[in-house]
């Protein structure tokens, strides 16, 4: 495959993680639109792994900013996941006091 080709889909990939970064900063991270995006991602990581794209010396610098923009959306996934985890726990308490309450009238 020739330069350009890969250097596409290094570009796509990187607009596809954007996207999602996008997605979750919105707190859009479990609709279809995510899922879609997600699976396109895959394809792109398994297809640039299998032609071993990242692993030229030319590509360090793409290889640099794609992990940077993997980390930001490992921290906004795990970011969000610690929000929903503290929601759902106030829920739980919330749920407790109002059945403790019931039980008392």
């Amino acid at each position: 495959m020739d330069i350009d080709k890969q250097k596409d889909m290094l570009d796509e990939l990187q607009n596809l993680l954007e996207q999602q970064i996008l997605l979750v900063h919105q707190g859009n991270s479990t609709g279809e639109r995510f899922e879609a995006l997600s699976s396109r991602t895959d394809f792109l990581v398994w297809e640039i792994a299998e032609m071993k794209v990242l692993e030229r010396d030319e590509m360090k610098d793409r290889r640099t900013q794609l992990k940077k923009s993997y980390d930001k959306l490992r921290l906004a996934l795990t970011a969000q996941k610690d929000d929903v985890t503290d929601k759902l726990s106030q829920i739980r308490r919330g749920r407790k006091t109002i059945g403790t309450y019931r039980d008392n009238i």
